[in-house]
């Protein structure tokens, strides 16, 4: 007998490479969504109407669900609000919605890296807030749950660093932040592949859990480059964008959208996560509690695949 997963995002980025993992497995999927999809060849599924907000929706939803994977979130906005609804209220209504059922699912929190910095922004504070409401609810409740901490996802379907990639090949890595800043990558079929990992085994060990390609000490700009100069055989350089101007189109772009009511990417709090110098993860927590799972998809393995996407 299939079981059934629970599925919120499932329209998103990592949300569509989860669905089409989870049905190669064979799993029944309930998944939530706001509109039409645009895939309508999925078997196997079944397209819960609604948002984080619609409670019959949620209840729905998680009803008869082993396991609940909870993608769906906000990463652009033009206020604190826009974040902690989509973010933390969002979280909290999706699990207020697992406490009123009888057979209580497993729980899986996609969170993100920057909850471990919640001040630098609002995305990073309600990423943090999603975290503690999830423990308050379930820490002491007997129920299995584990919060994944992503570094930058990248892969098939992403839209925000394959421009950054594809610079390279006219021969320029544009720089935001300092050269000698550090951060981790995540190709996204490793995230599904650990997503799917962590259903598969119920044994799984309840905490949190920050993820990336284990590569030592991550990346750099420069490694960036260097990679991207030996794949494409011709020079590429870093080219240091200037801070002060972004700094000041990061201002004016968010005070723009708050008239012309849109959400954008780049705001005084991304600008701040640019320039943190350490986006690498730690990853300890897999051998500590004993999870045999290790990434298999560097950068320099997805590369000359990044540079041909569309």
């Amino acid at each position: 007998m299939h079981q059934v997963v629970a599925v919120t995002g499932a329209t998103g980025f990592i949300g569509q490479n989860l669905l089409d993992a989870l049905i190669r497995n064979g799993w029944l999927v309930n998944a939530l969504t706001r509109k039409q999809p645009s895939k309508n060849s999925y078997k196997n599924i079944n397209w819960v109407f609604g948002d984080l907000d619609d409670r019959d929706a949620l209840l729905k939803l998680v009803t008869g669900a082993s396991a609940i994977i909870h993608c769906a979130g906000a990463v652009r906005g033009n206020s604190p609000k826009t974040f902690f609804h989509a973010n933390a209220i969002g979280t909290e209504n999706l699990l207020q919605a697992v406490a009123s059922v009888n057979l209580k699912p497993r729980f899986l929190l996609i969170s993100s890296l920057a909850a471990r910095e919640p001040l630098l922004s609002w995305y990073a504070a309600s990423k943090s807030k999603a975290e503690q409401i999830l423990l308050h609810y379930l820490q002491d409740a007997g129920i299995s749950y584990a919060i994944f901490r992503p570094s930058a996802v990248y892969g098939p379907g992403d839209k925000e660093l394959l421009p950054v990639f594809q610079a390279s090949r006219y021969g320029i890595v544009p720089v935001i932040s300092n050269f000698e800043n550090r951060f981790g990558l995540l190709h996204v079929s490793d995230l599904v592949e650990l997503i799917c990992y962590w259903l598969n085994n119920v044994s799984f060990t309840n905490g949190i859990y920050e993820i990336d390609d284990a590569t030592p000490g991550g990346y750099s700009y420069q490694s960036v480059a260097e990679i991207a100069q030996q794949i494409l055989h011709r020079p590429v350089r870093c080219i240091k964008l200037p801070g002060k101007l972004i700094q000041l189109i990061a201002r004016m772009n968010l005070w723009i959208s708050k008239f012309l009511n849109y959400s954008p990417m780049l705001t005084p709090g991304k600008f701040r996560e640019l320039q943190h110098p350490n986006w690498v993860c730690d990853m300890s927590a897999f051998k500590q509690k004993g999870i045999n799972w290790v990434p298999h998809t560097s950068l320099r393995e997805a590369f000359p695949y990044l540079i041909k996407s569309k």
